[in-house]
């Protein structure tokens, strides 16, 4: 059977990653994360003083950008694929607010977008991939087969988001989680480097008032299609 590259973007808490690891699993696919990635370099700068009251050091991280090594491993414990950075394993650390509140300082900039989009692209050159994060659709996989495009009401994805952090233990407040969705959202879609736009052949999802098996269905239903179509040519 002929393998695809599925790429999934959208705003933050979404539930793009749900979404992508589902079809993965399903399909057999890969999944990658892109996402993590971002965080992971948010936290080398944070772990190595490059930000300071508030501001990126810029000149600071490129000057260590080539130091930054990050790799996607199956962690025996939890049974999932782990975020390593520099030989770590980060997945734990890259998912706290703290981190959150850092990666718009790391997203925009050019260089840090071009190392991690190529290492993305060749992630994905064997296909049989499922990529979620922002641009993956317009810039790291342009020739992707399958491009969905996932959405929902800010409150309903801020909502989601702090019940997720509250049973992890997070003390955060909802109104500080809707107020970095909303940051997040203005930075992702009006940064000058590869903003968060939905590609004109993607197949847009909102998940405000559905299920999480609903959202798959519809999913699956499209890179069912594709694939039957790939199959006869």
């Amino acid at each position: 059977m002929n393998r695809i590259n599925i790429a999934v973007d959208g705003f933050s808490s979404c539930g793009k990653s749900t979404l992508a690891k589902q079809l993965a699993a399903h399909l057999g696919y890969t999944y990658i994360d892109s996402g993590a990635m971002y965080r992971a370099v948010a936290l080398f700068v944070l772990e190595n003083g490059l930000v300071r009251e508030g501001r990126l050091d810029r000149e600071g991280l490129l000057d260590r950008l080539d130091e930054i090594d990050i790799r996607f491993q199956h962690d025996v414990l939890s049974g999932r694929s782990a975020t390593y950075l520099n030989g770590r394993n980060v997945e734990s650390s890259i998912r706290g607010m703290e981190v959150s509140r850092h990666v718009t300082l790391v997203s925009p900039v050019p260089e840090v977008r071009a190392k991690l989009v190529k290492l993305q692209q060749a992630l994905g050159s064997e296909r049989g991939v499922v990529m979620d994060g922002r641009d993956i659709g317009t810039v790291v996989f342009p020739d992707a087969e399958v491009k969905l495009y996932m959405t929902a009401r800010p409150e309903v994805r801020a909502q989601r988001r702090y019940h997720e952090l509250k049973a992890k233990g997070v003390e955060v407040d909802y109104a500080s989680v809707l107020e970095n969705i909303n940051r997040r959202d203005e930075d992702d879609t009006t940064r000058a480097a590869d903003p968060l736009i939905k590609a004109p052949e993607a197949v847009e999802i909102d998940n405000s008032d559905i299920t999480p098996q609903e959202q798959f269905q519809r999913a699956l239903d499209v890179v069912l299609d594709v694939l039957a179509r790939v199959g006869q040519e």
